[in-house]
């Protein structure tokens, strides 16, 4: 007489739910791992936006306090004082730490590219070089996605004991006292008025500041 064989397994309904409960765990799981996704990306983009706000700043911050009242003597035709201001450029002569490797006074020229949303530094020694070398001119990008970038200068009217503001600051014998920027980018966020003292600027006492 042949044996018989109890034969157990899963029901198709018991399939369906299980196969259901997997389905449901994996959209959770990959729904975590999209979100914590999303948030480290959110996380680095603050941080590189901030880390860019401040390699900005800082390059105001360590060289325009420190511009030098110097006269370009040595260029052929009229004498030009070397501090030359514009609503979206700026020339001026400062230095660099002695770490930098860059020994010497050297010419800033700080202009914004309407076109590629750039502001770009122009740099170049300011004392011509030795005889039989040539000036050698580097062009580093400071800043991209930049729409709109003013800079506006602050000192003193002639004839006036009151200090204002000005649009731009050439063919001027002095500097100003103050340099305010503002820049705007493409993407959201915001990015705060930069306002700098020129520590060589003309000291006078009578100069009112205002509209800052």
């Amino acid at each position: 007489m042949p044996k018989k064989y109890s034969l157990s397994g899963f029901t198709l309904i018991e399939v369906i739910i299980a196969m259901t409960l997997l389905s449901i765990m994996v959209v959770l799981l990959f729904g975590s791992l999209k979100i914590s996704a999303e948030s480290w990306n959110k996380g680095e983009t603050k941080i590189a936006e901030v880390n860019e706000k401040a390699v900005v700043y800082q390059f105001f911050k360590r060289h325009l306090p420190t511009i030098r009242p110097l006269w370009d003597e040595f260029s052929d035709g009229e004498q030009k004082f070397s501090f030359q201001g514009g609503p979206q450029k700026l020339q001026f002569v400062s230095t660099f730490p002695a770490s930098a490797g860059r020994k010497g006074f050297q010419l800033f020229k700080i202009v914004f590219d309407d076109n590629a949303g750039q502001i770009k530094v122009l740099l170049s020694p300011f004392y011509p070089s030795l005889e039989g070398l040539q000036w050698q001119q580097e062009e580093v990008i400071l800043l991209e996605h930049v729409t709109d970038f003013k800079i506006t200068y602050f000192g003193k009217e002639f004839g006036s004991s009151n200090g204002v503001w000005f649009d731009s600051w050439v063919e001027k014998e002095q500097l100003p006292r103050l340099i305010k920027i503002k820049i705007k980018l493409t993407k959201p966020g915001f990015w705060p008025e930069m306002i700098f003292e020129l520590k060589l600027a003309t000291n006078e006492p009578d100069l009112s500041i205002g509209g800052l």
